[in-house]
């Protein structure tokens, strides 16, 4: 009987060492709660069993073996007053044959609850005593692992901080390197939606007695009217707006989630309005800080721009323009190719002396050209020197024949290494085949140009970011489409649809989409002429406030 005894608590020891080691082996709560369960299944002779743990004072299953869902779902809905009757009344109704305490450091951390056993008989004092030695053992391991678990959260949490600091830290250099508030308003958006992921966003700056919007994704009209009835400028930190908020209620039935102040010596010079995130999430107190940390760098950067740009206007660098001018006027093609079964027109008028906006056209075999139309962030020489490189990479690139998505991955990859301050490019460009009739093209973040026909408008979109920002990660797409007579392509830039009247009202896509879809079957000349008299008849009495260019390509 003596060695009987002594075989089953060697038996006991063992399982318990073996226990033991399994259970530390992984920092992984399912696997220790596994481990745990399965294990007094084995010694116990059952084969149901719940583990519950304590999160936030509720009790909640972590694990369930055998036990109907539904009921097991109800600990969590268990009272804290009278919390172990509540248990008790509980393991009745389920039939729970034996219950154990989770506990670590006088702490309790849940409960284990085993079904009847096997035999039907009822659990004796050795089952007991093997079950609370396991337990306190697993219940060591379970409080590490929550312990590595929060660890785990924090260290995430501090890498996001740092992560946003060094993001800060980056920001900080380029906008304190910009001079140009629209710059510095893309740069901000870029970074913000990135950071946040966001597609809806607006950025106002309050002057004396008006606002200006510098970028909205939102409704223009609808926001500037309910801007002109709330007080944005008294807002001194980030605030939330929700549903429940009476505060700025039109703003929240607009789409704005998050307004941040701009703030300069505790003075609010500006606003971000922030739409939903993407990924539906909430913006978290960490999220607020950041923004309003960036928002504070770029409102200085933007006060430094008005400076500058005040001191710029009163001198009048005419060398240095007529420098800039030049190059641009160089970049530009001389003379554009003829054919029997297509037809090019295109224009370039800039704003001032010298623009952002660049096209090209090259006769690549006899029966394949290569149209290009860019759009250049910033003016003046910069932005001509930075066309000069671009002109440069692309005479460098298709001379080699790659493929045009292969290309484009190139391209990006080298304006990417030679573009600063925040500088990119919307870029597009194609290969008409005059002898397939077809039309293979990537567009890198410009204005989708327009394929017209009788069958109506179709945008050609396909492509992917916008050319400098970053190198390619995600390789751009490209897309061949087919041609028949008469068939137009328009490529234009932003300053033809975003050209202002004096009321401050968009010349707009669909103006001009009417435009060429009455007049597409016209020669590419009178296509063109009538979309710049059309322009020009449009903002009659304002300034041209941006480059226009457009390319016309006709099928004849």
């Amino acid at each position: 009987m003596q060695l009987s005894d002594n075989n089953i608590a060697s038996r006991n020891l063992s399982a318990l060492v073996d226990f033991s080691s399994n259970i530390n082996s992984n920092l992984n709560l399912d696997f220790a709660l596994n481990n745990l369960l399965l294990t007094c299944f084995g010694k116990l002779q059952t084969t149901k069993g719940i583990i519950a743990l304590f999160d936030n004072n509720t009790l909640k299953p972590k694990l369930n073996k055998g036990f109907d869902g539904t009921q097991v779902n109800k600990l969590e809905e268990l009272s804290k007053e009278n919390f172990e009757a509540e248990l008790n009344l509980f393991a009745k109704k389920n039939k729970i044959g034996i219950t154990e305490k989770i506990i670590s450091s006088d702490q309790l951390l849940g409960f284990i609850l085993l079904g009847e056993k096997l035999s039907k008989t009822e659990y004796n004092a050795e089952d007991k005593q093997f079950l609370s030695t396991i337990v306190k053992i697993g219940s060591t391991t379970i409080k590490n692992i929550q312990n590595f678990e929060k660890l785990n959260d924090i260290n995430k949490q501090l890498d996001s901080k740092i992560n946003q600091l060094n993001s800060l830290f980056d920001l900080g250099k380029e906008f304190s390197s910009i001079l140009e508030i629209d710059r510095v308003s893309k740069l901000l958006i870029y970074s913000i939606s990135a950071q946040m992921l966001v597609s809806k966003y607006a950025i106002i700056i309050f002057n004396e007695n008006h606002f200006d919007i510098l970028e909205s994704k939102f409704d223009k009209q609808n926001l500037t009217d309910l801007l002109n009835n709330c007080d944005c400028k008294t807002i001194l930190s980030p605030k939330i707006i929700s549903k429940e908020s009476n505060d700025f209620i039109e703003l929240y039935e607009l789409g704005v989630k998050v307004i941040v102040p701009m703030v300069i010596k505790g003075k609010t010079k500006g606003s971000i309005l922030l739409g939903k995130r993407i990924t539906n999430s909430s913006y978290s107190q960490s999220d607020l800080e950041y923004l309003s940390s960036v928002a504070n760098l770029a409102i200085i950067s933007i006060e430094n721009s008005r400076l500058f740009k005040q001191a710029v206007e009163k001198q009048i660098i005419e060398k240095d323009l007529e420098i800039a001018r030049s190059i641009q006027k160089n970049l530009l093609p001389r003379k554009l190719p003829t054919s029997e079964k297509y037809e090019i027109s295109a224009i370039n008028r800039t704003a001032k002396m010298v623009g952002g906006d660049f096209y090209d056209v090259v006769q690549l075999t006899k029966t394949k050209t290569l149209i290009a139309i860019a759009d250049v962030s910033g003016k003046g020489i910069q932005a001509s020197l930075l066309m000069a490189n671009l002109q440069a990479f692309l005479k460098s690139i298709y001379k080699q024949n790659y493929k045009l998505e292969e290309a484009s991955n190139f391209l990006n990859d080298l304006v990417s290494e030679n573009t600063t301050n925040g500088s990119f490019i919307t870029f597009f460009w194609g290969v008409y085949d005059s002898e397939s009739n077809e039309f293979s093209y990537v567009n890198m973040g410009h204005n989708p140009p327009l394929l017209v026909n009788e069958k109506g408008i179709t945008k050609l979109k396909k492509g992917g970011m916008i050319l400098g920002v970053m190198k390619t990660i995600i390789p751009y797409a490209g897309e061949t489409v087919k041609l028949q007579k008469d068939d137009l392509i328009l490529l234009f830039t932003d300053g033809i649809t975003e050209a202002m009247n004096k009321d401050n009202d968009e010349y707009s896509d669909e103006r001009l989409e009417k435009l060429v879809t009455e007049n597409y079957k016209s020669d590419s000349k009178i296509i063109l002429e009538n979309i710049l008299d059309d322009v020009t008849k449009h903002t009659a009495g304002s300034v041209q406030s941006d480059d226009i260019t457009c390319l016309v390509l006709k099928i004849k």
